[in-house]
This record gives C-alpha cells, sequence and structure tokens, in this order.
C-alpha cells in the first residue's frame, strides 16, 4: 500500500518546515520527503493536504493507562477490578491514538495490566499507541505510589525488585527518588528512597539494556537519582543549579508533566479532588515553574509527558501539554519538538520515530490551520484530521 500526502506543509520535529511538500509511505515506511514536483507512484493513494499541516505523531513520555482521570484515581483504580481496569485502559489507549498521539510511555501500571495492554496493542488485538511500559514501580516502604508498587527498604530489596520487573518484560525500570501529590501523609519535597537504593535499581536494568525513569520532586531526591545514573527525571520540581547542571552535563531530559498540575488547580477541590492534593498542587507550583525555566535556559532536553490518568487530566487530551509549555516561554515549534523529536529520544524509538524523515516509521498526523501560529489547535479534537500509525490510517476525518 502507497500512501502521498501532496502539497502541504510538512513539519519535521527538528525544527525544520516544508511548504508545498510531498510525503510518500510505502507499506509501514516513510520513502520519499521533497518539496515541488515528485514522482508519484500510479497506484498510490493521494491525499491532498489543502492547506493542512502534516507532522510526526506525538509522543507522550508519561502517562497512566491505568489510572482513569477521575477527581481521585488513586482510590478509583485500587477500588475495581483488574477486568475493569484492563477494559478502562483498552479504552483509555484507543482514545490516546485517536487524538494523535502514537506512541507512549506507561510510567506505572496496577497488576501487570499496563504490560498485558502493551501485548494487546503490538499483536494487533486492540487500537492503541505504541506503548513502552514500566509495570510496578519501585518505591520505599509507605512511599509515594506504594499502592500500587513493590516497597522495598535497602539496596538489595531494590535490585531483587528491578529483576522482578525485568523478569516480567518492563522496558522501563521506573523508581521513586520523593514524595508526591497523590499519596496521602507524604510530603512531595522528601527524600525517598536513598542514592544507594536508586544505583542498585539503576544498575540492575542497565545490565539487561532498559532504561530508568524516577519521580523525583525534592531537590535532593533528584540528585540522588542524578548522581545514580538515572536516565530521565520527571516532573523535576524543586530543581536547583547543582541538578540542572549535572542534568546538562550527563544529557538528563526533563518531563515536567505540566497537565498534572494544572488540571488539578483548576478544578480544585469542589470537582471532589482530596484536599491534600490540591493543597500540595498549590504549594509546589511556584518551584515547579522556575524549575522549568531554568532547565530551558540551561540546554537540558524538555520533552512532552502529561502523567495522563492524574485527576481530570484525560487520556486524548494529552496536547494540552503543548499549550502549557508555551505559556511557560516555549515558542510553539520548541513544544512540538518536545512531543515529537526530544519525547522519541527519551523513549529511545529516534532512529524510527519523531520526525518526518525518509527511512522512518510513518506515524504521521494532519493537523487542519496555521499551527505555528496557534498551538491551541491541537486542543479541538476534530482539529486533528488523520492519524496514520505504521502507514495504516486509524483516523480519518
Amino acid at each position: 500500500m502507497t500512501t502521498a500526502f501532496v502539497d502541504g506543509s510538512v513539519i519535521i520535529g527538528d525544527g525544520r518546515v516544508l511548504e508545498h511538500a510531498t510525503v510518500i509511505v510505502e507499506g509501514e515506511k516513510i520513502v520519499k520527503v521533497a518539496k515541488g514536483n515528485v514522482n508519484i507512484p500510479e497506484d498510490a493513494q493521494k491525499i491532498a493536504m489543502d492547506g493542512q499541516v502534516l507532522l510526526p505523531g506525538f509522543i507522550d513520555s508519561h502517562v497512566h493507562l491505568c489510572m482513569d482521570s477521575s477527581p481521585d484515581p488513586m482510590t478509583s483504580a485500587l477500588s475495581e477490578s483488574q477486568t475493569m481496569t484492563a477494559l478502562k485502559a483498552a479504552n483509555f489507549g484507543r482514545q490516546t491514538l485517536l487524538a494523535g498521539i502514537t506512541s507512549v510511555r506507561d510510567m506505572g501500571g496496577k497488576d501487570g495490566i499496563d504490560l498485558g495492554i502493551r501485548q494487546a496493542i503490538n499483536y494487533g488485538l486492540i487500537p492503541g499507541p505504541r506503548m513502552l511500559a514500566s509495570g510496578k514501580l519501585i518505591c520505599m516502604t509507605g512511599g509515594h505510589g506504594w499502592q500500587f508498587g513493590l516497597e522495598v527498604n535497602g539496596a538489595d530489596e531494590v535490585r531483587r525488585a528491578a529483576r522482578e520487573q525485568i523478569k516480567a518484560g518492563v522496558d522501563i525500570v521506573k523508581l521513586m527518588a520523593t514524595g508526591g501529590v497523590l499519596t496521602p501523609a507524604v510530603e512531595p519535597g522528601s527524600e525517598q528512597l536513598t542514592e544507594a537504593e536508586l544505583r542498585a535499581g539503576v544498575e540492575e536494568a542497565h545490565k539487561a539494556g532498559k532504561s530508568t525513569a524516577t519521580h523525583a520532586m525534592g531537590t535532593k531526591g533528584i540528585l540522588n537519582a542524578l548522581r545514580a545514573g538515572i536516565d530521565s527525571i520527571e516532573h523535576g520540581v524543586y530543581l536547583d543549579e547543582e541538578a540542572v547542571s549535572l542534568m546538562k552535563e550527563r544529557d538528563v531530559p526533563l518531563i515536567p508533566t505540566l497537565s498534572a498540575l494544572f488540571n488539578i488547580e483548576s478544578k480544585g477541590i469542589e470537582a471532589g479532588i482530596p484536599a491534600f492534593a490540591v493543597e500540595k498542587t498549590l504549594k509546589v507550583k511556584p518551584y515547579h515553574l522556575e524549575s522549568i525555566r531554568m532547565a530551558r535556559e540551561a540546554g537540558v532536553r524538555i520533552a512532552m509527558g502529561t502523567d495522563a490518568g492524574t485527576p481530570f487530566n484525560i487520556h486524548g487530551a494529552n496536547l494540552s501539554e503543548l499549550k502549557f509549555l508555551v505559556d511557560c516561554g516555549f515558542a510553539p515549534m520548541e513544544a512540538i519538538e518536545a512531543g515529537t523529536r526530544i519525547a522519541a529520544q527519551v523513549l529511545g524509538v529516534d532512529k524510527e520515530l519523531g520526525t518526518v524523515e525518509e527511512g522512518k516509521l510513518a506515524d504521521l498526523i494532519m493537523v487542519e490551520g496555521k499551527l505555528l501560529d496557534n498551538i491551541e489547535i491541537l486542543l479541538k479534537r476534530e482539529s486533528i484530521r488523520l492519524v496514520m500509525q505504521g502507514g495504516k490510517v486509524v483516523k480519518y476525518a
């Protein structure tokens, strides 16, 4: 099957824009990206772009498909059956794909359901984004996310937990360096797993060729994780100059997950979000925004990640994150790169995805409107006119 996207604006994903360009897809790959007159195979399905914009499928570096975006999603997930969680997760995956997010990194599931959803998507049983899964998070006893995680004490227990998750088939080992917002009686800025514990988990993951990520809000926990060799910092609320310097030196990306912050703040206690979560969110907000500014100005790579599944952070509304980045000072093109090329690097799939280039997999979306003039176009799902994944059109409206 050959498809030709004809005569339109193409955002490559690396800062370049090609006008009046044609992109040809054969099978699952992009075989031609060029401006001007292009020889198009006679049997190709031609899609006239007619002023629309073609760009890479977006990549969300931090989602939770096992969480349902309800006011209290932790309690919701704990109270429902595995079957219900799995069915919800499958639906959330479909909604995410149709919204133009063709790949995700799931950063904490329930009872291995995320691993099963990944397998079902890979087998073609259900529609959904390409998916990397982290399985059960690894936390200290009573630490952030303990309800779904493996609770450990000491480096040896972390090592064992990491090995168990690698055995289960995870793509990423997730380690909890600090407290967080959605776990009661836990301080977001507090250190949790120690540097030695984090290092044990990182070593085991890297030995197996797996990447690592850490939930890290507080400064000391962030520094512990960086010194331990972590591969990405999730949230990064209380960054300081030392942390930013280490991230830049070691090329460790930041995934700020602004959607979690702003959705909790905007909905509040009145919408049923637990008071402790709202109070902690309001407390960390100014530090979080300042940390993002520091990281961006220092040249730290910043990738799109939403924390979708947290309160009112709806699966399928992921692209709101790009608006939040723009509101924080990012240019629209910077925000788009955060959700394409840089996110592909975070997932370790940048040789296959993240830019519109010959030889890469044809994960593409077509958007109606002048996207670089108004990033909020992406907030309207009807603006996403076409979604292609691996050369197959999964949405065309």
